[in-house]
């Protein structure tokens, strides 16, 4: 929260000629290399992968380059060798053969029924088959898709080429409506079907996700199915490595630093404290960079929040508040079994998988003896973004609100206006919508608190173990140690003598002596009002 003056600052004099061309927003290769934008290489990979298996599936987390990828093995498999003068793949390739590209994005529609669905792959198909012929009048996609695989077949003499992007978009927009979310999976295992039985028409498949959840229904024919999401091999296919980010953004560094009034090594520890930290594979040696955040963080100049500026999912949010999950332990990290991150299919009662696929929390370190990883959140970006979205859920609210500002909490206790802190706290919940579920009201409190520090970039623990008993909050300021304790249906006096009597202060006298006040904060939440009634402070 506190900033201190930066000394011994290198100033650089980088002019605008000098700047180079920043590849934001682009996700074809085609354009990418036609208008010199900056491309970290990535094509070492498209060797390992035509040279042996088909078909293949990539799950990574929205935002990390999945779609550039697809479309630089687009170009590939189109012949476009020209695109590729001074890669690492012009070294070792000298065919370049022209294959026939099925390329299907379901990336740009929305999928709020099922008919949205057949629409999108009506519009997709019919394009490939004023290309390479019409075999059908059905209207099945399943027999469509096959029968255009056929058709490109013959018309070119070639063996064809399927690339799919994110094939679960349209699952993940409907995952909480179980009935068209079923509908929709049984039409794409039909579809997806084809690319096992019509192997023989297929040179190369290549698959890219969010998720994994469904991989059981969807793909249960496609048994040949070859899934690297968790491989070592292709960890860094997508995203950026601490090397790359050294070796390929000098000039970006600089700029940042000089923009930033700071060193260039106090540049580089920043954007890894954001936007790094992510591992795809039990191999934890390389970090990688979220690509997305650190090129708009380079196009800006500034350290800000762009991966969450695109969305985040509601029901996983939902999920979370809904079922009682501890979200704080992420703080600490979680374990969890290889198998059952890797089959991992979407129930309502553990989100941790999905949390991992979507890219709230990543792998830090893999047992090798027990195949257990232990995850946790990556960067400064995704936990505090993270924690902004939660923040309404546990407020009342369905839905993100900007009625909490949490810059005015953080003034009032840093002020010493406790008073007005638990004051604010309780405008929002009696602000909020009335709720149902009376089971949820204390860890309401408990949680929102705890968010509220959490954003401030305090030290906050929650639930603090001393030897008599667990407080609910305990909250580090420059100039106090506050004490949290919330009750729910009884009494501000209860809870205070609940801190009184199990000593809760105790744990915190060497703060007292440094000079911290020891402050006290008993406070009960009554059900029938919605809101705080009252509260102690000592």
């Amino acid at each position: 929260m506190f900033c201190g003056v930066i000394t011994n600052v290198l100033w650089y004099n980088i002019s605008m000629s000098e700047r180079r061309n920043l590849p934001i927003g682009i996700q074809t290769f085609e354009e990418l290399r036609t208008k010199n934008c900056i491309y970290v290489d990535k094509t070492q990979f498209i060797e390992k992968l035509v040279r042996v298996g088909k078909p293949y599936f990539l799950s990574r987390p929205r935002r990390f380059g999945k779609s550039l990828f697809l479309s630089t093995l687009r170009s590939y498999f189109e012949g476009r060798k020209d695109l590729f003068d001074g890669l690492s793949i012009s070294e070792t390739e000298t065919e370049w053969k022209q294959y026939p590209v099925i390329y299907l994005d379901f990336t740009g529609k929305n999928y709020k029924t099922y008919e949205d669905l057949l629409i999108q792959m009506d519009d997709m198909l019919s394009e490939y088959e004023e290309l390479y012929g019409k075999r059908t009048e059905s209207k099945d996609i399943a027999i469509r898709f096959r029968n255009l695989i056929k058709a490109a077949f013959e018309k070119t003499g070639n063996q064809v080429v399927v690339l799919v992007d994110e094939y679960d978009k349209p699952l993940l927009q409907n995952v909480i409506d179980s009935n068209l979310k079923g509908e929709i999976r049984d039409a794409l295992k039909g579809f997806y079907g084809n690319l096992k039985s019509e192997d023989k028409y297929i040179r190369f498949a290549f698959i890219t996700g969010v998720t994994r959840f469904d991989k059981v229904s969807i793909f249960s024919d496609l048994n040949n199915l070859n899934d690297i999401s968790l491989s070592d091999d292709f960890s860094t296919v997508c995203g950026i490595s601490q090397s790359e980010l050294k070796e390929r953004f000098v000039p970006e560094i600089k700029e940042m630093a000089q923009n930033n009034d700071m060193t260039e090594e106090q540049c580089l520890s920043e954007l890894k404290k954001n936007y790094d930290g992510y591992h795809f594979s039990p191999d934890t040696r390389e970090d990688i960079y979220n690509p997305f955040s650190l090129m708009n963080a380079f196009f800006n100049k500034s350290f800000g929040s762009y991966w969450f500026s695109t969305g985040t999912p509601t029901f996983l949010t939902k999920m979370i508040r809904d079922i009682d999950f501890d979200f704080t332990t992420l703080e600490n990290e979680i374990e969890i079994g290889y198998r059952t991150l890797e089959n991992y299919r979407l129930t309502a009662t553990d989100p941790v998988p999905m949390l991992y696929q979507t890219g709230y929390i990543t792998i830090k370190s893999y047992d090798k003896d027990f195949r257990s990883f232990t995850l946790g959140l990556p960067n400064e970006e995704v936990k505090y973004g993270f924690y902004e979205n939660l923040i309404p859920l546990y407020a009342g609210y369905e839905e993100k609100t900007s009625n909490i500002e949490v810059l005015n909490f953080i003034r009032e206790l840093c002020a010493g206006k406790v008073n007005e802190f638990m004051q604010r706290i309780n405008n929002i919940f009696a602000a909020a919508p009335k709720q149902t579920n009376q089971r949820h009201y204390e860890l309401n409190c408990q949680a929102f608190v705890w968010l509220i520090f959490k954003l401030m970039g305090e030290f906050v623990l929650c639930e603090v173990q001393n030897g008599k008993g667990r407080s609910d909050a305990v909250v580090w300021e420059k100039d106090a140690v506050y004490i949290f304790e919330f009750k729910m249906d009884k009494t501000a006096k209860e809870a205070m003598e609940q801190i009184n009597s199990k000593d809760y202060p105790i744990a915190y006298k060497n703060e007292e002596l440094d000079g911290r006040k020891i402050v006290k904060i008993a406070a009960n939440y009554s059900s029938a009002d919605e809101q705080l009634n009252e509260w102690i402070i000592e």
